[in-house]
């Protein structure tokens, strides 16, 4: 197996194992309410405990994956964070009034996630490049959106035994995790020497002053697709239980159904975006608007399916904003600042997370009219935002690759053609018929542009891999 298709292997997991910290609580919240006798803005804290850590540590832990090494932090915080899980769920088993220590054990979890998912986006712009970093990047969120997917089914089968047994599962979930990165993924050396703090944080500063003008806006907007994505799946999965007395695995089923649109979102616009950087902000704008349109239609909405229907919609513009902003933020620092970058941009997002459930407990307490239309005109006000502000340049670095990628598909294009020539002077001269499949796609290609079967085998089973390429 080809050390690429091993380092994604092993990375990949990463993303889904951080998401499952909120996501597979989500759908057992109500449950934990009722079994711990705790308000709503108690059982929401369960949510933010996780998040509000996760998003103070993420920096250091760039930092530390800077200076030390992104394999052996990844290690760690994997650890950290089934630790966390057990602290949790054996609190449960044996203490009385649990909640102190099962905050306890999601702070160190959120301190665990980390060191996770920020890092392995670094990694991959370490190990990846061209527009293999762009599909690397995408498969990443896209293992985040398939582990938001799972999470809530995963979640409600696990509450089928015990509710705490959602704490219980992050053990042996990390622990696999861990056993898949540490054999399958390889860390390249560091061939620079590793920053002091006083320079780290010049460094931030300098990377802000060139790229803060768009920078910034990207790491909101990032902020609030997480924000309002978290707020209203804690929304439907108590609107589910308590109107419409749905629970188990078929809420699950149904919390899961606008991830599912987000996570093949997320996937095939990994595909598509590559590193056309004009491409990849308009799938941030047109994203940004399908957010609110998506809130301002959830306001005149009354029936819990309509609803789920509706926010699909939003889930598709969360899918389209997500990788782009991933594949933007890594590509517009040089390597050695990656760590640094993605993990303050996963801090923001993790806030984002976090603030989510108790904002809009506090919303929905004035009306369910007010919650829908604020978050309607926080998307609308960022997608203008975006088409004013977001503008990212590519790197020194990215310009040249970008020239070598074109100049090597000028060749490949040459090629084709004096390929293309000589079969059809073979087929004149009768030496060699063509064949009907080329005859298709030939044709197909002059009508579209592409060959449609080429992109439905692309999409269902990836390319095959090129025989003695590693």
């Amino acid at each position: 197996m080809a050390q690429n298709a091993k380092n994604l292997i092993g990375l990949t997991g990463i993303p889904l194992v951080m998401v499952l910290g909120n996501s597979m609580l989500i759908p057992v919240l109500p449950t934990m309410k009722a079994k711990m006798d705790l308000t709503q803005f108690q059982t929401s804290l369960l949510i933010t405990a996780f998040s509000i850590a996760a998003g103070i540590v993420i920096p250091f832990a760039g930092y530390l994956s800077d200076r030390f090494g992104r394999k052996g932090v990844i290690l760690i915080a994997l650890g950290l964070y089934g630790i966390g899980g057990l602290v949790a769920g054996l609190a449960s088993l044996w203490v009385d009034n649990p909640y102190l220590m099962i905050m306890a054990g999601r702070i160190m979890q959120g301190i665990g996630a980390a060191g996770t998912a920020p890092i392995a986006m670094a990694m991959v712009g370490d190990l990846f490049d061209g527009a293999s970093e762009s599909k690397a990047l995408g498969l990443l969120e896209t293992s985040n959106g398939i582990g938001k997917v799972l999470s809530p089914i995963i979640g409600s089968l696990l509450a089928l035994i015990s509710w705490y047994m959602v704490f219980l599962a992050f053990p042996i979930i990390c622990g696999v995790i861990l056993l898949f990165f540490l054999f399958f993924t390889k860390e390249k050396k560091q061939e620079r020497k590793p920053l002091l703090i006083k320079q780290y944080v010049h460094s931030i500063g300098q990377v802000f002053k060139k790229h803060g003008k768009w920078l910034v806006p990207a790491f909101f907007i990032g902020s609030i697709c997480l924000f309002t994505l978290f707020g209203v799946l804690f929304y439907l999965s108590d609107l589910l239980e308590e109107t419409y007395k749905i629970d188990g695995v078929i809420k699950g089923g149904f919390l899961a159904i606008p991830l599912l649109v987000m996570s093949i979102a997320a996937y095939v616009t990994g595909l598509i975006i590559k590193k056309k950087l004009k491409l990849m902000r308009l799938f941030v704008i047109v994203g940004m608007f399908l957010l609110s349109t998506s809130y301002v239609l959830a306001t005149f909405v009354k029936g819990a399916y309509v609803l789920i229907g509706i926010l699909v919609i939003g889930s598709l513009g969360t899918g389209l904003i997500l990788p782009c902003l991933n594949s933007m933020i890594v590509g517009a620092v040089q390597k050695t600042e990656r760590g640094m970058i993605t993990s303050l941009y996963s801090g923001v997002r993790f806030i984002g997370v976090a603030i989510g459930p108790p904002v809009f407990t506090w919303l929905l307490g004035m009306s369910r009219t007010v919650m829908f239309m604020s978050i309607a005109g926080l998307s609308l006000v960022f997608a203008v935002v975006a088409i004013f502000f977001l503008k990212p340049q590519q790197t020194q670095q990215q310009s040249q690759q970008s020239q070598t990628t074109s100049e090597d598909a000028e060749a490949e294009q040459k090629k084709q053609k004096e390929a293309q020539a000589w079969r059809h002077i073979s087929e004149v001269l009768g030496i060699e018929p063509q064949k009907q499949t080329d005859k298709r796609k030939e044709e197909a290609i002059k009508h579209f542009g592409f060959d449609p079967s080429d992109m439905i085998k692309h999409l269902l089973g990836g390319k095959e891999k090129e025989k003695g390429k590693e």
